[in-house]
């Protein structure tokens, strides 16, 4: 008598996997957009549009400090302000692409030997991605972010439009941004008429604007920006600005 020939067993139906991985592409686009495709968006807007408050401005203003910035071209600037900030903040600009690795090393041994005394290794573009875009409290993420965005504005603004932006946008008191508040808040002029020794006092108190003062120095700005002003005859005589108008 022959044998009944086994059932076979049913296959088990398999997952649908077609909305999981939509899902994931949809996820990577907007990963893509936002993350990568975004930010070179906006710096590509950023280098003919002037860029609006950043969170440092919208953050002094809650606290108090009011709100003057006069946006000026660069050709409205006085060459004697690039020449000095060159001087006293980065006296590569001309010649790193975004970073100064010397200067990241130096800062690095002069911390460790005194960390109650903390020296930073930023050059001027990086400052500049800083202010316009990110907060301004340290973390990694944002230092992560801040090369990002280095690299960005160095490829497609250029060195001129990164002085000039920069210019534009570093605090320089309370609720004061930028070189033609600056001048015309401290000594009365327009940003293109200020001297060698009132650009050196203003770009001397760049990193504490808040609780230095360029119209009324004390000791050290005073002390410094005798400094500045000699260094700043060093970028003017080597070409450390030329970059900044290199059609001049």
């Amino acid at each position: 008598m022959a044998k009944r020939a086994k059932p076979k067993a049913k296959a088990k139906p398999k997952r649908a996997r077609g909305p999981v991985r939509r899902i994931l592409r949809g996820l990577l686009v907007v990963l893509l957009v936002f993350g990568l495709i975004g930010p070179v968006a906006v710096v590509a807007v950023y280098r003919f549009v002037p860029p609006p408050m950043t969170f440092l401005m919208v953050e002094r203003l809650f606290q108090g400090h009011g709100f003057d910035r006069r946006w000026a071209p660069l050709a409205q600037i006085s060459p004697r302000l690039v020449g000095a900030v060159i001087a006293s903040e980065d006296s590569g600009f001309c010649e790193h692409h975004g970073f100064d690795i010397n200067a990241i090393q130096r800062a690095l041994k002069h911390n460790q030997a005194d960390p109650n005394r903390i020296r930073g290794g930023s050059t001027i573009s990086q400052q500049t991605a800083k202010n316009i875009f990110l907060w301004p409290h340290r973390d990694y993420a944002r230092k992560a972010l801040e090369a990002y965005f280095t690299v960005l504005i160095e490829v497609i603004w250029g060195k001129p439009r990164i002085m000039e932006v920069y210019l534009n946008s570093i605090e320089w008191g309370p609720g004061v941004y930028g070189a033609e508040a600056a001048a015309r808040r401290n000594f009365g002029v327009v940003a293109r008429d200020l001297t060698p020794g009132q650009s050196a006092r203003l770009a001397v108190i760049v990193p504490k604007p808040l609780a230095w003062s360029a119209d009324r120095p004390g000791r050290y700005v005073r002390r410094r920006s005798g400094t500045i002003v000699a260094r700043a005859g060093v970028v003017r005589r080597r070409g450390l600005a030329d970059c900044v108008y290199p059609g001049a």
